[in-house]
């Protein structure tokens, strides 16, 4: 029997009673090459997904526009009926194209398309969280996000979505969508590398509003530090779980959702929640985002 993991501490939504361990899963990595198409090995996402449960994680990200609709399909294949207290968030606003392009997807019924895609592939009458995905691939975009969201809001209002949330924003489209309907979670592209959401952070925090970074160890480049390096081999660990470690010591409300479609790299994932970074240490991590410009400042320092 697989042993529970100590994921970090507990967060809950605001605003709700919907609790989740601080380290949860992404599943994004579930699909092949480019996220489009089947998975790579459909008996070893399923282990994944199950494994990741059975050690405790309790939070998992998914869209219907990964594959598309594949990785949908192999969580509801490896997990449903879903176990108690799981917590399934989904994201809308992105489609695929035929060349395997990402393209916005925000009209009102694309929106509702996407809502029922989502339902009906993962097997559930109501979608816990739903994230309104809209900006670039990594960077958020100016302009108002009235008009999709509160699509969004309707939907909520007629049962289908329990919470609401947002990605690839800025704070003045948080501020704005606030005046819409309750939001529970930002997911912003953030790591020990790329910080231009530092204050933002720490407004959420103030709020209670759950961070929860995308690309939390680079994405498709993955991080490279000699810095990360040296701390890894000084706690015995992997530059990866200390890159994840260094963003649950960043602020108590960041949540992570690193993917993967390998059990033995889920484990070593996890249990980055029980690493406990040094205060020298930190601020010597902290040094690679001032490389780039993208320091701590005072109002954001670590919790």
């Amino acid at each position: 029997m697989t042993k529970q993991i100590n994921l970090g501490s507990n967060f809950t939504f605001p605003g709700t009673s919907m609790g989740v361990h601080r380290v949860g899963y992404g599943g994004m990595q579930l699909v092949c090459l480019n996220v489009w198409g089947l998975a790579r090995d459909v008996d070893g996402s399923i282990a994944v997904l199950r494994e990741a449960v059975a050690v405790g994680v309790n939070h998992i990200d998914t869209s219907d526009f990964y594959g598309p609709h594949v990785t949908n399909e192999i969580i509801k294949r490896a997990l449903h009926p879903y176990p108690g207290g799981l917590v399934i968030v989904t994201k809308v606003g992105a489609r695929r194209g035929e060349d395997k392009s990402w393209l916005h997807a925000l009209s009102r019924q694309e929106l509702i398309d996407a809502i029922h895609d989502n339902l009906r592939n993962l097997g559930v009458e109501r979608l816990d969280v739903v994230n309104l995905r809209v900006g670039g691939i990594t960077e958020p975009s100016d302009g108002s996000i009235d008009e999709p969201l509160t699509v969004l809001a309707e939907l909520r209002r007629q049962g289908l979505i329990r919470h609401v949330g947002l990605s690839n924003i800025t704070p003045q489209q948080l501020a704005e969508a606030q005046k819409i309907t309750e939001i529970v979670c930002v997911q912003n592209f953030y790591n020990v590398a790329q910080r231009k959401d530092n204050r933002f952070i720490a407004d959420l925090a103030e709020q209670s509003i759950a961070y929860v970074p995308f690309f939390p160890l680079g994405g498709f480049s993955p991080l490279q530090s000699s810095k990360l390096d040296a701390a890894a081999e000084s706690l015995e660990a992997t530059p990866m779980q200390v890159a994840l470690a260094w963003l649950l010591q960043r602020s108590h409300n960041i949540l992570l959702i690193p993917g993967t479609s390998s059990v033995e790299h889920l484990r070593e994932n996890v249990k980055a929640a029980t690493l406990q970074i040094p205060p020298e240490m930190i601020a010597n991590l902290d040094s690679i985002g001032e490389a780039t410009g993208q320091g701590l400042t005072a109002a954001t320092s670590h919790s």
